[in-house]
């Protein structure tokens, strides 16, 4: 999550008081960040911009932000360009780019701590360079997102290219003719064969982080993240490729699992997740991670 402003929190703070009277919020949603900001006494307005938060959607910051002025005390739920954090093939854009620009400042020590993304390419853009990697790379396998949608929609495996056949029978997919119409764009990447597993299945980490300001980098992280777990033990092999309950953890996909119990769910608090891998690995190793 993000706050974009033109000041510091103390700043605003200050500006805010001033003013006097309750915070007043514009939003665009109905749901938990509406009751939150409601329970807190805060008044919702449907101003233009007398306001001192706006939490909005995405296409609001798009259309709008760049016409505003923002006063010091003002807060809106989204940077400029957010999306080249966010989307997928921007990131991993701006991951290589932040790479190569540390290399070529000799600076190699913190260029190399940029290896905690496997292998990946954008698809169609990089479509020629990746078959020639996956061609030094027989019987690997592979991972196929959709840049734009969320919940594990349109996430599949795959260890032939002639299990991509598909996607590239898309019509639209026209990789030498830069003006005709993509096929959906995806990010490919070698995929993680041996991941650290609890209890034989596979799990990811949310873990929340507030950022106030890029110049200079401000971050508040959340202590109370969670980790999500996979329905299914892990296997990786040919007849598991197409299992989500295998190889995915999001919660959308898992919950509709046979067998899954709605009642232990496939979460844990965080701190559960590091009691159990101090007991694996020891209280030092574990101290280094979070």
């Amino acid at each position: 999550s993000s706050w974009c402003g033109r000041s510091s929190m103390s700043e605003r703070r200050t500006a805010r008081s001033e003013r006097g009277g309750p915070i007043r919020f514009r939003t665009t949603f109905r749901n938990v960040i509406y009751d939150v900001f409601k329970g807190r006494g805060w008044r919702e307005t449907d101003s233009d911009m007398d306001w001192d938060v706006a939490w909005v959607d995405t296409m609001w910051i798009k259309d709008t932000l760049d016409t505003l002025h923002l006063q010091e005390h003002q807060l809106v739920n989204h940077f400029r360009n957010h999306y080249e954090l966010t989307r997928k093939d921007l990131l991993i854009k701006n991951l290589k780019r932040m790479q190569r620009a540390l290399q070529r400042e000799d600076r190699l020590a913190e260029a190399a701590q940029f290896d905690f993304f496997p292998q990946t390419y954008v698809l169609p853009a990089d479509y020629g360079l990746f078959v020639e990697e996956f061609k030094h790379q027989p019987g690997a396998f592979w991972i196929m997102k959709p840049i734009g949608k969320a919940q594990g929609k349109g996430i599949f495996l795959f260890s032939k290219l002639s299990q991509i056949s598909d996607w590239r029978k898309d019509k639209r997919w026209k990789p030498n003719d830069s003006q005709a119409p993509q096929a959906e764009t995806y990010v490919v990447q070698k995929y993680v064969e041996n991941p650290l597993l609890v209890g034989g299945k596979k799990f990811d980490m949310r873990i929340y982080a507030l950022v106030t300001a890029y110049m200079p980098l401000t971050i508040y992280l959340y202590r109370s993240g969670f980790a999500r777990f996979s329905n299914s033990r892990y296997q990786i092999t040919k007849d598991t490729l197409g299992d989500n309950f295998v190889h995915l953890t999001n919660a959308a996909i898992q919950k509709t699992a046979v067998g899954y119990d709605k009642d232990l769910g496939c979460k844990w608090p965080l701190r559960n997740l590091k009691l159990h891998l101090i007991a694996q690995h020891g209280a030092a190793v574990i101290d280094e991670l979070f």
